[in-house]
């Protein structure tokens, strides 16, 4: 079992296929994850932290999903649903802000049709990088 307030897993998705890949480590700069296919697209929404928390609602629900299948960039085992649009958390060097909750997404009723209203406030949010740097696997989050 990991130590709480690291990051678990690492996730870009490609352009060319939209297959998602797990990574040991991201580089992030102003415009996102280096190598995903949301990179420099839209300010508001260019990494997704998602917590293991998400993935437990599901499973309350009976709907099993493999780490990475809520698009998320960044899983991690911290509870930050005390933070809001504006706050500010550090994952090993970089620094983000919240920028928006992650908003209802109908493509998650692609792994299951309950899955959206499941989610519906839950899923993770949305952050921008105050600094660039890398994020690895292990690295300590302080929220």
């Amino acid at each position: 079992m990991s130590q709480p307030n690291k990051v678990l897993k690492l996730f870009i998705t490609t352009n060319d296929d939209k297959k998602r890949f797990e990574k040991e480590i991201i580089e992030i700069d102003e415009n996102g994850v280096l190598g995903d296919k949301f990179y420099a697209k839209n300010s508001n929404r260019l990494i997704l932290v998602t917590t293991l928390g998400a993935y437990a609602l599901a499973k309350d629900k009976e709907i099993e999903l493999a780490h990475g299948a809520l698009g998320e960039n960044i899983l991690i085992d911290t509870d930050i649903s005390h933070l809001h649009a504006g706050d500010r958390f550090q994952i090993g060097e970089v620094i983000l802000e919240i920028t928006q909750n992650c908003t209802l997404c109908n493509g998650l009723s692609v792994l299951d049709k309950k899955l959206p209203k499941i989610l519906k406030d839950d899923r993770g949010v949305f952050v921008k990088t105050l600094t660039h740097g890398t994020i690895k696997i292990g690295d300590k989050i302080v929220a």
